[in-house]
């Protein structure tokens, strides 16, 4: 497993976790994060001279995916949102993706799934119009 996944996969949160609960588990992740930036900073400082270029540029490119990723948490701690996240892309994807399930797979979907469906979409459409009023 790789150090990206497996940072990730400690930062894997419960939705049905109360906002603390996941505050605090981002808190420990960033705190994590830090230090592990912290100690590689120092290992470049002191080892740079002996260490291969192409191990000097992979750790600069393993720091800044760590820089983001602080930098992300901190903003989702602070303010609730991720970083790099378009709301409106995001919404009309899932309306499309969505309906083109709807479309393909209607004859197959229980009732209450299709009507809970439809009705999601209809969300999504009220959401996207009062995003534009």
């Amino acid at each position: 497993m790789s150090k990206k996944a497996n940072d990730h996969d400690k930062n894997n949160f419960n939705k049905n976790c109360n906002v603390e609960d996941q505050n605090a588990k981002r808190i420990d992740q960033l705190v994590n994060l830090v230090e592990k930036h912290t100690r590689t900073e120092r290992h470049l400082e002191q080892h740079t001279d002996i260490a291969s270029p192409e191990a000097v540029i992979h750790s600069l490119e393993i720091q800044k995916e760590r820089e983001d990723e602080i930098n992300n948490l901190k903003n989702i701690i602070s303010n609730g949102k991720h970083v790099n996240v378009d709301e409106v892309e995001n919404l009309m994807r899932n309306y499309e993706y969505t309906s083109n399930y709807l479309d393909n797979n209607a004859d197959r979907i229980d009732d209450k799934t299709f009507k809970n469906t439809v009705e999601k979409q209809e969300n999504r459409s009220d959401h996207f119009n009062n995003l534009y009023k």
